[in-house]
């Protein structure tokens, strides 16, 4: 029983950066119409430039911020190309583009860092905050979770009580009009991009210590993102917030148990297949009947 806490345990600071991705790729959606598969893509592109920058000699606390400026920079790259070319696009097409952007970026990443070859990720927030039922719980889950938590407060009342969070609700759902009245559509999407690229960067930095070393898994870390946003239903940001949180914690029962620990990778494709499954129970029903 210990052993089963201590695994769930160890999943929460997962289960926070999952939560802030999912939160993300809400974000990302309701403000600009995309599913983005590129957003861990553009985190780990931030990490691997803080680890290059440490691995180098350069201090840690100035490799951080490096890293989640280039985050952002390659968010705004990407945003760049779909704010240019593909605005007025459906949305399965922008979803496609995105894809397709995911797997350039994973193949430039894989050739610039090495492969396979291991990095040394530094613990940004080391040590244990507290004991939970005998169970350490470390200060990069707390950071996590709290940084999850806050990140969806703050997106909440940004989006409902500032003028330029209703500014952006209005770009999302009328971009054509929006710009007719004199929003600076563009300029908002581009900023909408940077501040997932930084926030994302960083989440991956703080758990990049616990993942394989390597690009691609850091990248393919946006299954357990659009995992989170399915669960809440692309629109709620607190519902992504608790399935990410949820989804971590399963994952670490998982590696906890000899049985299923070598499928807890499968657990995000699973939590996006149930989801996907009950939200076509009516149509099922109405056929049954």
């Amino acid at each position: 029983m210990n052993s089963l806490l201590t695994s769930a345990v160890a999943g929460l600071s997962a289960g926070g950066a999952y939560a802030i991705l999912g939160v993300c790729a809400i974000f990302t959606y309701r403000l600009v119409a995309v599913v983005n598969f590129t957003g861990a893509a553009i985190g780990a592109t931030g990490t691997f430039v803080m680890v290059a920058l440490y691995e180098s000699g350069v201090p840690l606390a100035l490799a951080v911020p490096v890293g989640i400026v280039a985050g952002a920079l390659a968010a705004l790259a990407v945003g760049l190309v779909m704010a240019t070319w593909f605005s007025g696009a459906a949305a399965s097409t922008k979803a496609a583009v995105t894809a397709a952007l995911l797997v350039g970026i994973i193949a430039v990443g894989l050739r610039l860092t090495g492969g396979q070859h291991p990095h040394n990720f530094p613990d940004l927030i080391p040590g244990s905050a507290f004991r939970l039922a005998g169970v350490e719980v470390t200060w990069a889950a707390v950071v996590t979770i709290a940084i999850s938590v806050l990140f969806t407060f703050i997106t909440e009342q940004f989006l409902a009580r500032t003028q330029t969070g209703l500014e952006l609700r209005a770009l999302s759902q009328r971009p054509m009009a929006a710009e007719l009245i004199g929003i600076r559509v563009k300029l908002l999407a581009l900023s909408v991009w940077a501040v997932m690229g930084a926030v994302t960067a960083f989440a991956l930095m703080v758990i990049a210590p616990q993942r394989a070393p390597d690009f691609m898994s850091l990248s393919l870390l946006v299954v357990p993102a659009l995992a989170a946003a399915l669960i809440g239903a692309f629109a709620s940001f607190r519902a992504a917030l608790a399935g990410g949180m949820a989804i971590g914690i399963i994952e670490g029962l998982a590696s906890g148990l000899d049985t299923f620990s070598q499928y807890r990778g499968a657990i995000p494709f699973l939590v996006i297949l149930a989801v996907l499954m009950w939200s076509q129970r009516g149509a099922r029903f109405d056929e049954a009947r």
